[in-house]
């Protein structure tokens, strides 16, 4: 039977456990089902442009651990790329460049974004398999991603640190944590922080109740608060306008009124970048308290994944093997539970996994008496 030969590439934000997924795909599909695996450079671009290096045993040792993609990454549209100052549909290009590198399969590794470019370049006629990374644990049809893991644990040091200066400067501090659509990380780490109050993007919070919670501790003898903030959340009145927004884009009937649409949503979205500064300044306003923020940002995305998130990436990256030799392509590898199982990727391209507000963890934060800015 002839050797098969592998592409792979990474998309969409980095974060850790990147390479240890590559490692996984790669010493399996070497080792245990003897192909031939080659490396695109900086996500869908790379492969659009048949930018692509040799992955062999040597460069896939002492990956493991190291933060980041050794492949690069970027985000763009196979089928909305920027080339030379124009948007082009760079897919019948992709096609091109996998038939010429006689490629048998083409494995990506990204989140929801990248599971939707998958999910084209599928349906052009590609073998394709999808691995499941990002911070946010948004993509649907697994119960976990790699990368969340490490930035749980990141994000819930920084809270833990937060908490001595809140106290002792009897001081409301702001941790603004990642997660524009769904609030998992900022959910998981002010659980796990302590944190006061957790806003997220799924529950939109009114002010006057944040400042009850504030008010409540107060008359217990606790001058201060830690409020675990995803990047996404937004009071009532915002999370309307952003709602209605999406509905005209939504509705759209022209791909002019489409994209104006689009346009009209976007810069709404870029006049709340500083929500979580405003809210501050709102909350030393009617608490008296001093509000400082602190925003984690990217230093939730780097450094070394933590044994979780190289488990996890280990067990997919091989079962993603197994799959490429069994000849099943059109998926996406999902941890379900403790079993690995596969996801039709037209299921998981370009979906979100919110936080329901029935889950486990919601119902345990309010039971510790954690506010979520509600009523």
């Amino acid at each position: 039977m002839p050797q098969k030969k592998v592409g792979i590439l990474t998309a969409g934000g980095d974060c850790p456990g990147l390479n240890a997924a590559i490692r996984g795909f790669g010493k399996a599909a070497i080792r245990e089902h003897g192909m031939e695996l080659i490396g695109f450079q900086d996500g869908v671009r790379g492969l659009a442009e048949g930018r692509h290096i040799p992955l062999d045993g040597r460069a896939l040792s002492g990956i493991l651990t190291v933060g980041g993609t050794i492949l690069g990454t970027s985000r763009d549209k196979v089928d909305r790329m920027v080339v030379d100052g124009e948007t082009r549909d760079m897919v019948p290009t992709i096609v091109e460049n996998y038939e010429r590198l006689e490629l048998d399969a083409l494995v990506t590794l990204g989140g929801g974004g990248t599971a939707r470019n998958a999910y084209k370049l599928a349906k052009a006629g590609l073998n394709v398999v999808h691995l499941p990374k990002t911070i946010d644990n948004d993509i649907v049809g697994t119960d976990d991603s790699f990368g969340f893991s490490t930035a749980l644990e990141i994000a819930t040091e920084a809270i833990d640190r937060l908490h001595s200066t809140a106290h002792s400067h009897h001081r409301i501090i702001l941790a603004e944590i990642m997660g524009h659509r769904a609030g998992w990380l900022a959910l998981g780490s002010g659980i796990a922080g302590g944190a006061d109050i957790i806003l997220l993007p799924e529950v939109p919070y009114q002010l006057d109740a944040i400042v009850n919670a504030v008010e409540r501790r107060r008359k217990e003898g606790l001058n201060f608060s830690v409020i675990a903030v995803a990047e996404g959340a937004r009071n009532q009145t915002d999370a309307m306008a952003l709602a209605g927004a999406q509905a005209l884009s939504d509705e759209a009937s022209s791909p002019a009124t489409k994209a104006a649409a689009k346009k009209a949503k976007q810069d709404l979205e870029r006049s709340m970048r500083d929500n979580t500064l405003k809210l501050a300044t709102q909350l030393e306003d009617a608490t008296g308290l001093e509000s400082r923020v602190t925003i984690l940002g990217y230093v939730q995305r780097g450094g070394t994944p933590c044994a979780h998130d190289r488990l996890l990436a280990t067990r997919l990256g091989a079962k993603g093997a197994q799959l490429v030799d069994d000849g099943e392509f059109g998926i996406m590898v999902a941890a379900q539970g403790t079993e690995t199982g596969t996801v039709p990727l037209k299921e998981v391209g370009g979906k979100v996994k919110y936080v329901p507000l029935d889950h486990p963890w919601v119902d345990a934060a309010r039971a510790v008496g954690t506010s979520l800015g509600d009523v």
